[in-house]
């Protein structure tokens, strides 16, 4: 009996004091099909589909998730874990042997899927499908495993958008509550809108007839906010068309002002919510997830390594992902071999604090003073000679030794839109960064926040957009960024703005020509030292709302040619031999109000002449199109010169360049027309 006692005590010390086991606990299978009936992609063979739920449990007492907002006050199961889902997408090789070895994750943008769209040219797809939805198929043709998993919870109901489904937090049951601000800047007037973020969900605002709430006006970003009286606005939607008071409805979720929202005026109204969600799972989703396709033997989408690619929101998702120090998994293993923050600028995000939501961007003229563009913005550490305070994106995961190799890419767009120059730029602005070895810089000349379409058009905008189309670089930065995780092969150079060689200056200082009709932007996206309160920093507590605003970082933009064409970067063929300026700005039509501001995520396509008698006629500075080539021969002649070029330096795949030059000889035909 005695032995039988030591041997149950024995066991039990050995149950306490094992690690709990927490991660990826199980994947569920929804749906797995053949792409395309089968459809072989080279060498890497047939593809298939794998819809799926993945579930994951968490240690709150685990030192990784320490830094997860308010996850101490969620609910845990028997073993002391916090429990999760996500929705999972994967599109991989059926026979993984025949693949690269390699998971490319794309974090996915509001529950979208892009990244199939963007580096196979093909039709974009919530549900990628089709042979058109496929594109050229080129990520198949490279035998990536394709990886899509939701991380955002407040991503809509219905259709194709991934989501994660995460608890909620209390006050030992008790309902948290807290203060939140929504802000709306519209193009036309309308009477009601919702209180989310882009179509995502809003948070619910308690207590909607309270006098504590505020609805403000201000004409900019630092202007004064005048209120307009509780008696004219209300937490309500209008149902059945025009707003007749028979027809508003009150919702929570939406805000309705009697005499309708002004174009081109900033609104913004405080108000309280409750029971905030976990939001920081979604960071320790993506971190258990690829880390068990790395390391745990499955069979699902076992690999080698790991990439990690994110556009926009979801390339500022990464840089915070990387800052927060979930590029170590829970055993202090590196999850991600490389990352690819896209078109990101300086930003971190709304990821991991009380009442976030993920959503929350900050842009030119729309979404102020979030968690967006704070401190710190360079890779390194380096101190703010405001505040004194020393940090960098990658000082944690250095210490981890999980800083993983980066690529960032971006936009002329992101330099005017986006405080690019903050991750490249000391702090006070007057020199450049030093970069990590493990760092490389690429950013496209005259390009706009996405790839753009052609033919050019004008959205709301004073110019039309440009319709430069870097996505074809992109791809042999992928290539490279692939090549450099595997097996070292070092990458192209970093091509940017620098202050030390006069390609990145002061917004005042750029020498844009004096071209009719064009009026060169005077204003530039900031980024301002935010006071939230004194806990955000250090629990996720937001306590001033709206937030305080101290003086703002020098932001810088790169200078220009002779043509308004900005210097540094990496020039396509199209830009390298123009037929016009491109530019990444592009003032708002007047017609949308504030004229005087920029449209967010937009570049400008500012035409030549096409004759010097029309140039000279306009009084353009700009020469014209027959003064720079002597035909369409002559100017293919140049793009594919430059494309060559681009080649050899490693920023464009050769196999792309036939399809560059025929779309020269579009542009040329539009151009000429």
């Amino acid at each position: 009996m005695k032995s039988k006692h030591v041997v149950l005590q024995t066991i039990a010390l050995l149950l306490f004091i094992l690690p709990v086991q927490a991660g990826v606990t199980r994947i569920e299978i929804i749906s797995r099909a053949d792409l395309l009936n089968g459809k072989e992609f080279g060498l890497a063979g047939s593809y298939e589909k794998i819809i799926a739920k993945v579930y994951f449990a968490v240690d709150p007492n685990n030192p990784h998730n320490k830094i997860i907002v308010d996850l101490g006050r969620a609910q845990r199961n028997e073993q002391g874990l916090v429990e999760f889902s996500a929705d999972l997408y994967i599109l991989r090789p059926k026979d993984l042997n025949r693949g690269n070895g390699a998971a490319l994750f794309e974090i996915p943008n509001r529950g979208g899927k892009a990244m199939v769209r963007f580096f196979n040219h093909a039709r974009a797809s919530a549900d990628p499908t089709t042979e058109a939805e496929m594109g050229d198929g080129f990520l198949m043709r490279r035998g990536f495993t394709l990886v899509w998993l939701g991380w955002q919870f407040d991503t809509p109901d219905g259709g194709r958008a991934l989501r994660l489904y995460a608890p909620l937090a209390t006050d030992n049951g008790k309902p948290i509550t807290g203060w939140v601000r929504s802000d709306f800047v519209f193009g036309t007037k309308v009477f009601d809108s919702s209180l989310g973020h882009r179509g995502q969900k809003a948070q619910p605002a308690i207590e909607p007839d309270s006098a504590d709430y505020k609805l403000t006006v201000r004409d900019t970003a630092l202007g004064e906010r005048r209120v307009i009286p509780r008696g004219e606005w209300r937490f309500a939607r209008i149902v059945n068309g025009h707003p007749v008071d028979g027809q508003i409805v009150p919702d929570p979720t939406y805000i309705y002002l009697k005499g309708g929202f002004e174009p081109g005026k900033i609104y913004e109204v405080v108000y309280r919510t409750q029971t905030p969600t976990v939001v920081g799972l979604g960071l320790a989703a993506t971190r258990d997830l690829a880390s068990y396709f790395k390391y745990e033997r499955n069979d699902v989408a076992s690999v080698k390594r790991a990439l990690a690619f994110g556009i926009s929101q979801s390339g500022r998702y990464l840089r915070h992902f990387v800052y927060q120090g979930f590029n170590a998994d829970e055993k202090d293993r590196q999850v991600f071999d490389a990352v690819n923050p896209h078109v990101a600028g300086g930003g971190h995000g709304s990821f991991n604090h009380r009442f976030a939501e993920p959503s929350r961007d900050a842009s030119p003229f729309s979404t102020f003073f979030y968690p967006t563009d704070i401190f710190p913005f360079a890779d390194l550490e380096q101190t703010d000679p405001e505040t004194g305070e020393k940090d960098g994106i990658l000082t944690l995961s250095i210490k981890q030794k999980a800083a993983p190799k980066i690529f960032y890419t971006f936009s002329s767009y992101e330099y005017w839109g986006r405080a690019a120059s903050l991750i490249h730029t000391s702090v006070d602005g007057k020199a450049d960064a030093p970069l990590p070895e493990n760092t490389r810089i690429y950013y496209f000349v005259g390009g706009q926040h996405g790839p753009g379409q052609f033919p050019p058009n004008k959205n709301q905008t004073q110019n039309l957009t440009s319709p430069n189309d870097y996505s074809w670089s992109m791809r042999a930065l992928l290539v490279a960024l692939d090549a450099w995780a595997k097996d070292g092969t070092a990458p192209p150079p970093s091509q940017y703005a620098k202050i030390a060689d006069g390609s990145l200056v002061s917004p005042q200082a750029v020498n844009f020509p004096k071209i009719p009709g064009v009026n060169f932007p005077r204003a530039i996206h900031e980024a301002w030292r935010v006071d939230y309160g004194p806990e955000f920093k250090t629990k996720g507590l937001i306590a001033n709302e709206p937030p305080r605003i101290g003086k703002p970082f020098p932001v810088m933009a790169p200078q220009v040619d002779q043509d308004g064409i900005d210097l540094g970067g990496i020039r396509l063929p199209e830009v390298a031999a123009p037929l016009a300026t491109y530019a990444g700005w592009n003032p708002r039509d007047p017609q949308t109000g504030s004229p005087d501001q920029l449209v967010d995520f937009a570049g400008s396509y500012i035409p030549f002449a096409k004759t010097k008698a029309e140039r000279e006629r306009a009084g353009d500075p700009r020469l014209s199109l027959e003064e720079r080539y002597a035909s369409r021969s002559h100017y293919l002649g140049l793009v594919a010169e430059a494309g060559l070029k681009l080649v050899k330096g490693g920023y464009l795949l050769d196999e792309d360049l036939p399809a560059l030059i025929e779309r020269a000889g579009q542009q040329w035909d539009y151009a000429t027309k």
